[in-house]
């Protein structure tokens, strides 16, 4: 889902930075909320956790050019499931920074744009469990329908999101056009292994009950809201 060098140029890229410090600003609501539910230390590790995963499905993780972008298999929904909204959020944006300054250095000017790809979605996601998970539901019960909704809001984000800046740089011309299509349809793919991945990791989790009280899991993981 990086936002190809040369995709969105000149004062274009100013509409990235604004919309991600949007999405920071969101996070540091997040984060704070989160500070108050289970304090520094956990937000911390839980974060630390994450931008390790993040780091891991960019860099390790098999990742295919495929129209305006890269296919990745980012598991957003998974990492809110396990690790909460706010970790979740500093994972991902920690995560693409540490790649950006270290391994890619030419997606840095894109760092706008990609943070906000990763982010606003992942806040759909959230408040789309909110609605479609009963408050007395922990998250290792889970059904599949509900995790294939939460995985298809957070890929059908990041498509969207990848269109718009895609329109943003280069316009509503048949080529830019078919390298959306062709980008989106094989993105979607990801949402035929998400869904099992998040069950197969809140089974996990649900064994593991016992570390239910560590500070390094969602405190919704495993009781009700």
């Amino acid at each position: 889902m990086h936002i190809e060098p040369g995709l969105v140029t000149g004062a274009k890229l100013i509409a990235g930075y604004a919309t991600a410090a949007t999405a920071g600003l969101y996070t540091l609501k997040l984060g704070w909320e989160a500070i108050r539910e289970k304090g520094l230390l956990s937000l911390a590790a839980r974060a630390l956790v994450a931008t390790a995963c993040v780091f891991t499905f960019f860099e390790i993780f098999p990742h295919y050019p495929v129209g305006v972008s890269e296919v990745h298999l980012i598991l957003g929904s998974t990492l809110f499931l396990i690790l909460g909204a706010a970790p979740a959020a500093l994972g991902l944006a920690l995560g693409l920074l540490v790649q950006g300054l270290f391994f890619a250095p030419f997606d840095l000017p894109q760092y706008g744009m990609n943070v906000t790809t990763l982010l606003v979605p992942l806040f759909a996601v959230k408040a789309l469990a909110d609605r479609i998970i009963a408050p007395d539901c922990p998250y290792v019960e889970l059904r599949y329908g509900q995790a294939l909704a939460l995985s298809t809001a957070y890929q059908g984000g990041v498509v969207a999101w990848v269109a718009f800046w895609a329109l943003l740089g280069q316009g509503v011309e048949a080529g830019n056009l078919t390298s959306i299509a062709t980008f989106g349809s094989a993105y979607m793919l990801v949402v035929l292994i998400e869904p099992l991945a998040d069950l197969a990791v809140l089974a996990a989790a649900k064994a593991g009950s016992r570390f239910a009280s560590s500070g390094l899991f969602t405190p919704r993981l495993h009781r009700a809201a």
